[in-house]
């Protein structure tokens, strides 16, 4: 089957209303820098405010993605996105505000709008044959990454170019589409409770931890390769200016890995399997960027981390469908992406402690290191309830 059995008019539709939700997201942060670094101290009021945004989505995605209705998702969906817009419009109005507000506003941009990732991922495979549903979750993460490579570019010539606030403003403008746009799109989807059996929502979300993660680690990866980066660049004796087109070549390479991952029907192995493998091949690539000593061994590495971290991406949301029962798909996207914000930030977090006594290098390999404890985490997090199936198996014989 080809990508062109997705080119029908209500996945067109999704696609637009995805990309109106999506590039705000990506464009926040580096957004909210540019709105507030011309004051007294605004390289750290702005990365303050960056803190609040995703913050918010944290929490945002924790509290409203399970409460996610399946056969009417669509309502409280646009009402977040209509509340996001408003916030963004309000710090792209008032740039000159109080911190304070500004960070409140910072916060509930993030948050109100945090379910989107989840429900609208939802109605998108929902509403489609299983025979295409990986092709689908790979163009979507196609769509993302592209978005990602996009994003820092369009926020730094707006902000610059026209006025620091004009990410912001446009983000609300993307938001307010997204809005309207969902009334182009299914009021939600058919999701059968039954196999729940009377387990609450918590308890089945639970059942993925092993696969938030993953998740965790994964972004934990993309955290090391964006933020020390140009410090290691540096150290290396490289321009500091590659590090632009270095990430821009990382964001390229993972859009055509996941394209490369939807093109074969399946992949030898369990998709959990899949997604230890591809990522240990990722951390194993980024621990070479934080060794390497010239730029092409640092651009091949990134290249091929890009590559295969698509796969990571593709592989964890097919194995949420497989892990937990379609009522829960939203709810578990949305804690996905919850613990994708968690593994950034956490990631770092200890790249910044580490750096400030001791090189970028081993700032990189530390958080190589941290990322293997999640993925042995994650590792045993499998395994346990397969042994508890073999050992119910064994008991019955």
């Amino acid at each position: 089957m080809s990508y062109r059995q997705l080119a029908t008019r209500p996945v067109l539709v999704w696609a637009l209303v995805a990309f109106s939700a999506r590039l705000p997201v990506a464009m926040a942060p580096l957004a909210l820098v540019f709105l507030v670094r011309e004051r007294a101290g605004g390289y750290a009021v702005g990365a303050g405010l960056a803190a609040a945004y995703v913050i918010g989505e944290v929490v945002g995605a924790v509290v409203l993605g399970p409460r996610l209705r399946p056969e009417r998702a669509r309502v409280p969906l646009a009402i977040g996105m209509a509340v996001g817009a408003g916030a963004f419009a309000g710090l792209g109005l008032m740039p000159g505000g109080d911190p304070l507000v500004l960070g409140a506003l910072a916060a509930l941009a993030g948050a109100a709008p945090a379910a989107a990732t989840g429900g609208l991922r939802a109605l998108l495979t929902s509403r489609l044959p299983e025979s295409l549903v990986v092709k689908a979750l790979s163009a979507e993460s196609v769509l993302t990454y592209a978005v990602w490579a996009v994003s820092p570019a369009l926020a730094t010539v707006l902000a610059l170019s026209v006025a620091p606030p004009s990410p912001l403003l446009l983000a609300a403008a993307l938001l307010a589409a997204a809005t309207a746009g969902m009334w182009a799109l299914p009021a939600g989807w058919t999701a059968d409770d039954d196999d729940r059996a009377g387990v609450s929502m918590a308890r089945t979300l639970l059942r993925g931890w092993p696969i938030y993660v993953t998740g965790a680690a994964a972004l934990s990866m993309l955290a090391l390769a964006e933020l020390v980066l140009p410090a290691l660049l540096e150290q290396r004796g490289i321009g500091v200016g590659w590090a632009g087109p270095l990430l821009a070549g990382f964001a390229i390479a993972s859009a055509a890995g996941a394209a490369l991952y939807g093109l074969r029907g399946s992949w030898p192995g369990s998709l959990r399997a899949q997604s230890l493998v591809l990522l240990l091949g990722v951390t194993g690539c980024v621990a070479l960027v934080g060794v390497a000593g010239s730029l092409v061994w640092i651009a091949g590495a990134l290249l091929v981390a890009g590559l295969l971290a698509s796969g990571v991406q593709v592989t964890r949301n097919l194995s949420l469908r497989e892990a937990l029962p379609p009522s829960a798909h939203a709810a578990a996207y949305s804690v996905l992406y919850a613990a994708v914000g968690v593994g950034y930030a956490a990631s770092a977090g200890l790249a910044g402690v580490v750096q400030s006594a001791a090189s970028p290098s081993v700032a990189i390999l530390a958080g190589v290191g941290f990322t293997l404890v999640l993925v042995g985490a994650s590792a045993v997090g499998e395994l346990r309830p397969r042994r508890r199936a073999a050992e119910a198996v064994s008991r019955s014989r």
